[in-house]
Order: structure tokens, then C-alpha cells, then sequence
């Protein structure tokens, strides 16, 4: 078989990078740090980072049950179920199934490796009917019935192996159905058993070696298990020499086309060679690539790492949006803005305007001319006996009245908030992220007019100066009063004293109360600015209070779920256990 590889080091099934150039095959260095496993079995970096993964993978779907249809995370927790049950079985035995189409001597193969007739085969098709298994023991106390039984090989079906070579102990070779056979109950085994096993020895022959059924349902679906797979062109005795390297060169190629990677030059990847189970010719070659696999022992850790491996591809989508940069999420300004439309909806901005124009109104009151005060009570009597509000009358607007919430623009404040949050997620954590600002906002509107409805009432403290201004204007006023009887006293002819004096006193009271009513409107404007802006900001900040518990932080949960899931994503789809998506997409 070896006259027919390509020239150049490939790496072996069990070899790894930075392993010892020069160490027999089937012998490694084992890592330094390695952990014991669940079996007794010592542990190697491998299996520690696949216990990372398979964590980070158990958290993510964990977290994301009530966010992801169940189909979605139906593969993941497969391959959780399938590692979890794989722990549990000794590492010390290494499943490996031979697989091919009908008549591809996958059964006289699997003898010539067991070294016995152990599996019919002949011209009769389909052969194999149910999986026949041939096992090379490691060792009294490592017994490989649990995990025959988890592959489902019956008891009439299991084979011990009669050549005891010690470069097959722990190997577990089976004998699986024809996959293309016309029995659909031959296919499901296989399709099962290809699931189950640690690594496949795939048989193809000089006649069906590029078969559609092959090539586009199985080694395309194997792409990412290439490391633990082995391509066995079965029957080269048909083949003139000269054909035989042109065959495994086209077989390459279609391997190559569906993304089937190739162990050659030290890559990791698919092991391809040629040979006859007839003949004997290469299966020397094929027993000692799958004994090097058995003593890695890493098969089934580096099966499961592929298994991890497409699932973390097919979830990207739902994880990872376009680029590989986690979103922006909720922003300071998306905040202030979302407060901002709030207040708008509850009316901030004209209640602040209204309760400046009432201290100003008040200040009028209190410190205006007793003529201005009179005019108007007069104008609101009147205007009641006509069923007029004397508000309506007076001009004056009343401040402890409730204003309405504006529906559509709680609407449009969430709406945004929700867009601008869920901007770069994966569209089912988008949709959780809008769902939430919704359930939140159904119950907002009414929310605020209920607190703004039990806002505290009543006015604020009467100013001091405001009553040393009101005794200013009666001062002025018995003065202007004064001036005018002193007047009326000396136009009807009376004796007094000074003609001029009742004239002064009746324009100092008539001038000064209009100035000082002018000169307390002036420094009222001051106070009353300050007011406005502290009832507007009593209303933002209710609104803002409101609007941060019903919909910001429903949505801020939404994001830092999303956040701790995609680092479990990363976690679980990186190769090395580590904390950084990688951008190369895969």
C-alpha cells in the first residue's frame, strides 16, 4: 500500500503537532498538566479542553432554552447527551467502524484486520445485516461491554479478536451495514453507528469510488471529523499499477471539492491509501495507522471536538451576527434620549412652563396694585354669572391638574430604544430584546399617569418679601388715599396747611404702587424660572424612574443574557477552549 501515498511527512492518526520528530508511531509525549479522567485513564490537554467546551456548550443552551426553539438546540444537546454518556465509558477502548457501500469488501476488510472469518461476507447483497464487532482486550479490568452496549451490537454479534496484537489493544473495529443498502433499517443503524463510534475507516472500491450518495451525504457531513477518518481505496488488485495512483489522486480531489481535508504534509486531516483485503496488500499499512490511533487514545476526545465543532457552526447564526464584534447595545445616549421622549410624553416641558407662569401669576397676586387685584376679582364674578370658568376669564391655568400621557409617543420613545439596543444582534436575540421593551411598555403609559396623578400637590412656601411687597402696596395706597382727601379738602375751600404737599402724596401713591408691582415682576422672573425647572424636572425624572424599570431594565437583562451567552459561544467554539471568536468563520 505505501508504494501508492504521496510522497512527503503526513502527520499519523495519532500523531499531534509538536509531538517528538522521530518517535515510533503509536508512542507520544503526553502534555504536561494533564488532568485524570472520569475513567481512571490518565487525561491530556485535549480532554481538558474539551471538558471547557462541553461546559461552555451546557451553559449556553442552558441559558438559552426560553430564547431559541427547541430544534435549534436539538443537536447541541445531542452531542451533550453523547459526551456525557461517552465519559462515562472507559477511555482504554477506541471505537472504529468500517463503513462502505455494497460490495465494497468492507466485510472481507474487517477480516483481514481481525485477522478471522468474523463477518459474512459474499456475493449475496446485502452481507451484513446488524453491526458485527471485533474487540482487542486492554485488560482484564477494562471490560468494552458498556460501550457494545451503547452501540447497540448484540450479544451473538460481538467477536474477540484470535490475532492478539499488541498494537491493537482497546480497539473495538466494527463491521457496520451496507449504507446504500435497500433495507431503510440498514441505513438508520449506520446512520446511528456513524454518530456513536470514535473514528470510521471509510471503504470505497475502484468501481463506486465517487459516488454521489458517499461524497454529499456522508464525507461532506464527515468534513469536520476528517481527523478521525481513514479513506481505504479496497480492491486496488482490479487496477493496473500505473491506474491505481490516478484513482487516489481523483479520489483526493473529490475528497478536497467537499472539504474533506488530507493528512499530508503534517495537516491534520483524512488519511487516504490503497490496498486489496483479497490480496493482503496494504492492510499491514491500514492495522498500523489504526493502531496508532488506538494508543492516542484522543479519538474520542477529537470526535467529540469535531462534534463541538459543527455544532458551534451551526449556531453562529443565532449567536454571532455579522461581524465578530459584540453589538453596542444599550448606550448612554440611547438612554438620555428614551428620558428625553419620555418627558415629552408626560408633558415636562409645558408643565415646567405652566408652573413658571403660576409663580409668576402668584407674584402678581401678592404684590400687585389693590386696583389690579379689584379689576380682576370683578372680571371673575362676572364671568361666573355668565358660566364662564373664572380660570377661562382670568386668564390663569390650573397647575395641579394631571397632564395626559401621550400614547403614541411612549410608542415611538420604546420603539426607537428597542431598535437602537437590538442593533447587531442575531435576530432571535433581537427579537427577545424588542419583546421585552414591549411587555414593559404595554403598561407604561398608564403607569405614568398613575404616579403623575399621585404627584404631591399644593403650592409652594409663600416667599417673604412677597408679604413686605403687599405692605408696601397698602402703605402706598393709604398714601395715595391720603393725598386725595388732602386734595379734595383744599379744592372745596378748607383751610389747610401747604397746597402742594396733597398733590405729591397722591402721585407718589398713584406711580409708586404700579413701579413696585412692576419691579416684584421683574424679581419674581428669577424665582419663577427656577421653579418651572424644578417641576419639569420632577416630571422627567418620575417618567425616567418609570420608564428605566419597565423597559430599560427588562431590556438591559435581555442584552447581558445575550452577552453571557455568546462568551459561552466563544468558549465553545474555539478550538483551544478560548475567550476570542474567531473571524475566519468557522
Amino acid at each position: 500500500m505505501s508504494e501508492h501515498q504521496t510522497s512527503g511527512h503526513r502527520r499519523r492518526p495519532g500523531e499531534h503537532p509538536g509531538d517528538h520528530a522521530g518517535a515510533p508511531p503509536g508512542e507520544r509525549r503526553e502534555p504536561a498538566g494533564g488532568a485524570p479522567g472520569a475513567t481512571g485513564t490518565t487525561g491530556t490537554a485535549e480532554d481538558g479542553v474539551l471538558r471547557v467546551r462541553l461546559g461552555a456548550l451546557r451553559e449556553l443552551v442552558g441559558l438559552s432554552r426560553t430564547r431559541l426553539d427547541e430544534r435549534v438546540l436539538a443537536e447541541a444537546g445531542r452531542v451533550l447527551d453523547e459526551a456525557a454518556a461517552r465519559d462515562r465509558l472507559p477511555r482504554a477502548y477506541t471505537t472504529v467502524a468500517i463503513a462502505g457501500a455494497t460490495g465494497s469488501g468492507k466485510s472481507t476488510l474487517f477480516n483481514a484486520l481481525a485477522g478471522a472469518q468474523l463477518s459474512e461476507a459474499g456475493v449475496r447483497r446485502p452481507t451484513t445485516a446488524s453491526p458485527v464487532s471485533c474487540t482487542w482486550e486492554a485488560g482484564r479490568e477494562q471490560s468494552p461491554d458498556g460501550l457494545l452496549e451503547r452501540l447497540g451490537v448484540p450479544a451473538r454479534a460481538r467477536r474477540r479478536a484470535h490475532v492478539l496484537d499488541p498494537g491493537l489493544r482497546g480497539l473495538i473495529l466494527l463491521d457496520l451495514p451496507d449504507y446504500d443498502s435497500v433495507d431503510p433499517a440498514h441505513r438508520e443503524q449506520v446512520d446511528r453507528l456513524l454518530g456513536l463510534v470514535d473514528a470510521v475507516v471509510w471503504v470505497v472500491d475502484p468501481e463506486k469510488y465517487a459516488d454521489a450518495l458517499l461524497h454529499e451525504r456522508y464525507l461532506r457531513a464527515f468534513a469536520g471529523h476528517a481527523d478521525v477518518s481513514l479513506i481505504v481505496l479496497n480492491q486496488a488488485d482490479r487496477l493496473p499499477p500505473e491506474a491505481v495512483d490516478a484513482v487516489l489522486d481523483d479520489l483526493r480531489r473529490l475528497l478536497d471539492e467537499r472539504g474533506v481535508a488530507l493528512g499530508e504534509h503534517g495537516e491534520p486531516g483524512a488519511w487516504v491509501l490503497a490496498g486489496s483485503a483479497l490480496t493482503g496488500d496494504g492492510v499491514g499499512e491500514l492495522r498500523k495507522l489504526i493502531g496508532e490511533l488506538v494508543a492516542a487514545r484522543t479519538a474520542a476526545a477529537r470526535r467529540l471536538a469535531a462534534d463541538v465543532d459543527s455544532v458551534a457552526r451551526g449556531l453562529e447564526p443565532v449567536y454571532v451576527a455579522d461581524g465578530a464584534q459584540a453589538p453596542v447595545g444599550l448606550t448612554d445616549d440611547a438612554r438620555e434620549e428614551f428620558g428625553d421622549r419620555l418627558a415629552a410624553a408626560v408633558g415636562a416641558p409645558a408643565a415646567g412652563l405652566a408652573a413658571e407662569r403660576g409663580w409668576l401669576r402668584r407674584a402678581d397676586r401678592a404684590c400687585g396694585t389693590p386696583l389690579a387685584q379689584g379689576l380682576r376679582r370683578l372680571v371673575a364674578r362676572r364671568a361666573e354669572r355668565r358660566g364662564e370658568p373664572p380660570a377661562l376669564a382670568t386668564g390663569r391655568l390650573r397647575t395641579d391638574v394631571s397632564p395626559a400621557v401621550s400614547a403614541p409617543v411612549v410608542e415611538q420613545a420604546v420603539r426607537q430604544l428597542s431598535d437602537e439596543a437590538a442593533e447587531g444582534l442575531p435576530e432571535p436575540w433581537a427579537r427577545a430584546v424588542r419583546e421585552a421593551a414591549w411587555r414593559g411598555a404595554e403598561s407604561l403609559p398608564g403607569a405614568l399617569e398613575r404616579a403623575l396623578g399621585e404627584r404631591e400637590r399644593g403650592r409652594p412656601p409663600r416667599p417673604g418679601w412677597w408679604s413686605a411687597a403687599a405692605a408696601g402696596q397698602a402703605v402706598l395706597l393709604a398714601t395715595q388715599l391720603l393725598g386725595l382727601c388732602w386734595l379734595l379738602t383744599v379744592l372745596i375751600g378748607q383751610p389747610v396747611m401747604g397746597r402742594w404737599l396733597p398733590l405729591l402724596l397722591l402721585c407718589a401713591g398713584s406711580v409708586g404702587g404700579p413701579l413696585l408691582a412692576w419691579g416684584c415682576r421683574i424679581a419674581a422672573r428669577g424665582p419663577a424660572h427656577a421653579h418651572g425647572r424644578a417641576e419639569e424636572w420632577r416630571m422627567r425624572r418620575l417618567a425616567a424612574e418609570l420608564g428605566h424599570r419597565q423597559v430599560v431594565e427588562p431590556v438591559a437583562a435581555e442584552l447581558m443574557r445575550y452577552r453571557e451567552v455568546r462568551e459561552r459561544f466563544v468558549v465553545a467554539a474555539s478550538p483551544e477552549g478560548g475567550t476570542e471568536l474567531s473571524t475566519s468563520g468557522g
